[in-house]
């Protein structure tokens, strides 16, 4: 397996930096998007899809109506995915920024799916 790469993504988002936040921290605002269940137990949170697939993340980080950090508890150490808020102070623009690991070969489907996940999470905020 190759070494994986690190990736940056931008999305913007029609929403305040607080109600964005509620949705990429809480167990279910993250389940209304990114999961069809989400569980959080101390700092491991459970990501379950309906196909019965389940992955655990360690919360890293958490920072308010800034950012959160998880580290897949199955993937390489070195590795995270990063969901973080960017506010443009001057045009009160919000954008969430998306860091993430795949290796080169299936660096466009783990972005793709990243797309996918973004505009649900835009259908749900109405954005």
């Amino acid at each position: 397996m190759s070494e994986k790469v690190k990736f940056r993504l931008e999305y913007e988002i029609r929403s305040s930096a607080k109600i964005l936040y509620s949705f990429i921290s809480e167990s279910n605002g993250l389940s209304e998007w990114f999961a069809d269940k989400v569980k959080i137990n101390e700092q491991i949170f459970t990501f379950i899809w309906d196909d019965g697939e389940e992955q655990k993340a360690k919360l890293l980080s958490l920072k308010e109506n800034k950012s959160v950090k998880f580290h897949w508890i199955d993937d390489e150490p070195y590795t995270y995915f990063e969901l973080e808020i960017i506010k443009d102070e001057l045009t009160n623009d919000v954008a969430l920024v998306v860091t993430d690991f795949a290796s080169q070969e299936n660096l466009k489907d783990r972005q793709a799916i990243w797309n996918v996940q973004i505009e649900s999470l835009l259908s749900v905020i109405g954005a």
